[in-house]
């Protein structure tokens, strides 16, 4: 069975439709188009005039997007920044987004994963069980600094930190 071929016209209507519903960035429009088997000049055309007319941002979906899995999903920033970056999102508009997190939020949703996940963990030792946490939180995109700073020497999770202390160096 043979596909049918999607004009320009009908691609940007389908693609300005789905994008009124819910943000999207043009990497998942290119893709889409690409599916659609059209050409490249054409996806060009067509991500253009959805840009113009505001149908798509990119530095707008990058908001959203790490609002949205910071608070309610908990991802950490490094997560966050690779899923934008396999979504094409530019350098500029990923740093725009992640700077945004509120360091106290971010620094809560952590302590929050943290002892809940403690609850859950088995381990011959207090060492096992901390580097279980130390990986379970590493793999939601947190980074060590951060988790370190979180914990506190007799495996208790802390309840006061600073966000960017002055001898970390990323």
């Amino acid at each position: 069975m043979t596909t049918k071929e999607i004009s320009e016209e009908e691609a940007y209507n389908k693609l300005a439709a789905l994008c009124s519903k819910s943000e999207h960035c043009s990497g998942e429009l290119r893709l889409k188009m690409r599916r659609w088997q059209m050409d490249e000049d054409t996806c060009a055309r067509v991500l253009r005039r959805l840009e113009e007319e505001r149908f798509v941002d990119d530095t707008r979906y990058a908001r959203f997007f790490s609002r949205d899995k910071s608070r309610f999903e908990r991802w950490g920033r490094r997560k966050i920044e690779q899923s934008l970056m396999m979504k094409g999102i530019s350098r500029t508009a990923i740093n725009t987004a992640l700077s945004e997190i509120d360091d106290d939020v971010y620094v809560s949703s952590l302590q929050s994963l943290l002892k809940t996940k403690r609850k859950s963990l088995g381990g011959a030792s207090q060492y096992e069980r901390d580097a279980k946490l130390m990986r379970y939180a590493l793999g939601r995109g947190f980074d060590m600094h951060i988790i370190r700073r979180c914990m506190d020497n007799d495996g208790d999770i802390c309840d006061g930190y600073d966000p960017c202390p002055d001898d970390y160096m990323p």
